[in-house]
């Protein structure tokens, strides 16, 4: 039996270099699996960083229910800059100015303040080690030690943004190996989820230079989480101010804290193609 996927519409964009799928299954009884999301990623034309598929609403007034996936077929529970391509992908071609998506970490608001631009409330940062979630109990999650893998990274700072974040400050990020390193940390007994590793040069109070190895994704030329975690270990600190601009390698995110303890994230996105899902792709899925 074919997948239900073949022929199915895609749409691939990415958010300032983040490889983005959008896969739109509202009023279908398709359930997406982890080996249709990881053949999706077999295809160059298709490679992805995070698969952002809409699900029906699950709770009344949003206007969908996203499952996030990991092109090696794990589960996420937030992804900004896929965020920010699904709110222009339900926004195209309407007056529409906001909307709210629902993921496992909760609502998000979205809300377009340009044609290609948008601000997504990212929502509250949860920083206590129950919650990020560390494997022993920290009493601050601010400068936490891990396991040493390299003689620059020896304490990290840890924030919960819809997934776990270690975030490091360091001096030279180019100094740094993050793909060989990345794996390791990401991987670390004190994430018994995993967590995304992202390093951070903090250049004036107002910005910081970003890397990041994504959980489940890898070296990423973008991570809209990341960034926002970062901004918040940043300001928790004493480095930065509660806004930001962050500058990753795909280009720049404006990142705000606000008083009111949700966390603000604005960006670009861009629509690279579309079309339908060959049936080719799900040949060796099995039914």
């Amino acid at each position: 039996m074919p997948s239900p996927l073949a022929h199915h519409a895609f749409i691939k964009m990415n958010g300032i270099g983040n490889e983005i799928v959008v896969l739109d299954v509202r009023g279908s009884d398709i359930c997406v699996r982890p080996e249709e999301a990881r053949a999706i990623h077999t295809n160059p034309k298709l490679a992805y960083d995070q698969l952002m598929v809409l699900e029906d609403p699950r709770t009344q007034g949003t206007d969908a229910f996203m499952r996030i996936f990991n092109n090696d077929g794990s589960l996420s529970a937030a992804c900004g800059n896929g965020t920010r391509c699904v709110a222009w992908a339900l926004m195209r071609d309407t007056d529409r100015t906001s909307l709210t998506l629902e993921t496992d970490a909760g609502l998000l608001q979205c809300t377009r303040t340009a044609e290609w631009t948008f601000t997504i409330d990212m929502g509250k940062p949860r920083l206590d080690w129950q919650s990020i979630p560390l494997s022993h109990e920290v009493t601050d999650t601010r400068a936490v030690a891990v396991t040493r893998h390299h003689e620059a990274l020896t304490t990290a700072s840890m924030v919960n943004m819809g997934n776990p974040h270690a975030i490091f400050f360091v001096s030279d990020i180019a100094a740094i190996d993050l793909a060989n390193i990345g794996p390791k940390l990401e991987h670390d007994p004190l994430f018994p989820q995993r967590a995304n590793i992202s390093l951070a040069h903090v250049t004036s109070p107002t910005h910081i230079d970003l890397k990041v190895w994504e959980r489940g994704a890898g070296l990423t030329r973008a991570c809209g989480s990341a960034a926002c975690a970062t901004l918040v270990a940043s300001v928790r600190a004493g480095r930065t101010e509660r806004r930001a601009t962050i500058t990753l390698p795909g280009g720049d995110l404006v990142i705000e804290w606000t008083p009111e303890d949700h966390v603000l994230m604005t960006g670009l996105v861009e629509l690279e193609h579309e079309g339908t899902f060959d049936a080719a792709l799900f040949a060796d899925v099995v039914a």
